[in-house]
């Protein structure tokens, strides 16, 4: 799975004429201060005059979206069918695929990087936050009330932008901190269906969840998810479950898969560090020394000095 820049959206992102636009890139955004903007969906879809066709995968940056249309969103093993107004949350670490289903689209959508939003105003980084965690559901319908709420918050958006005021971009985090918390007030769609195709989804989405862990570069670093239940758990799934589609598209179990990457990850801690058994042990999730030597014999049949040596 590829994941999308913040140059290819940019390269590929419709233009006026072929040329440059100047809300494409905004004037005076440092590095420093992360990147956003904001987009108007009725005028993008007047640029490319057809269906846009977005990959499944995952995208560099964060995105906010109101959308008004019928229209389809992928998230993981669910299908999410939206006849009329919603607001969508979209995550680095969560693939996911919207499909218009007509022309007859409008509203808004936001993008941002981490940098923009470092502080949250919540005392939480970005991806600890609900809205944001890996496994959820991220779609959540509108009633029109809502729908000119949400509007509003964007339309802002869009006028501060292109204002010369000297702290506009601390006015743009406070309206993406509003959308935030107004997702996180709203309940998730229910109309949730399986697909022929969940399984390869539910499987792309472990594998970005085990690689997001790695490479290991500190001592200080540790595994967050460490057995087939703490990956089911961020996928909100159940662990027979997971087990039986990893089965069905790998021919391996859930731990297997991940046994067989804390194992390639300690042969290059091993090889490659100075880091003493203990430390190594602790970095990939095992609290005792013995429980590491035990594990690796048994997946390299040797000893974590032997094979170091």
């Amino acid at each position: 799975m590829e994941t999308t820049t913040l140059e290819e959206f940019y390269r590929n992102a419709p233009h006026e004429g072929g040329g440059p636009r100047g809300f494409v890139l905004p004037d005076g955004i440092t590095r420093e201060i992360g990147h956003f903007n904001v987009f108007d969906v009725e005028e993008l879809f007047r640029l490319i005059r057809r269906k846009p066709v977005m990959p499944y995968n995952r995208r560099e940056y964060y995105k906010i979206s109101l959308i008004s249309g019928r229209n389809r969103a992928e998230y993981a093993d669910k299908v999410i069918d939206i006849e009329d107004h919603a607001l969508l949350f979209a995550t680095p670490k969560v693939p996911y695929h919207w499909v218009p289903q007509d022309m007859n689209q409008s509203g808004f959508f936001c993008i941002f990087t981490d940098e923009f939003l470092t502080k949250t105003g919540m005392g939480m980084a970005l991806d600890d936050l609900p809205i944001f965690k890996a496994g959820g559901y991220p779609v959540f319908q509108l009633q029109e009330e809502e729908r000119q709420e949400v509007g509003a918050i964007f339309r802002r958006m869009h006028k501060e932008l292109s204002s010369d005021y000297a702290f506009k971009y601390d006015l743009l985090r406070t309206y993406v901190l509003e959308l935030i918390h107004i997702g996180q007030k709203l309940q998730p769609h229910s109309a949730l269906y399986t697909t022929h195709n969940a399984s390869a989804r539910v499987s792309s989405l472990f594998v970005e969840l085990l690689e997001r862990q790695f490479p290991i570069e500190s001592t200080h670093q540790k595994l967050e998810l460490r057995t087939a239940a703490d990956y089911a758990s961020q996928l909100s799934i159940h662990v027979n479950h997971l087990n039986k589609v990893l089965k069905e598209t790998t021919g391996k179990t859930t731990t297997d898969l991940i046994s067989a990457r804390v194992t390639r990850e300690a042969k290059v801690l091993l090889k490659q560090t100075d880091w003493n058994i203990s430390e190594i042990a602790y970095c990939l999730g095992f609290e005792e020394v013995a429980h590491f030597s035990n594990f690796f014999r048994k997946q390299t049949s040797l000893s974590p000095m032997g094979f170091r040596n």
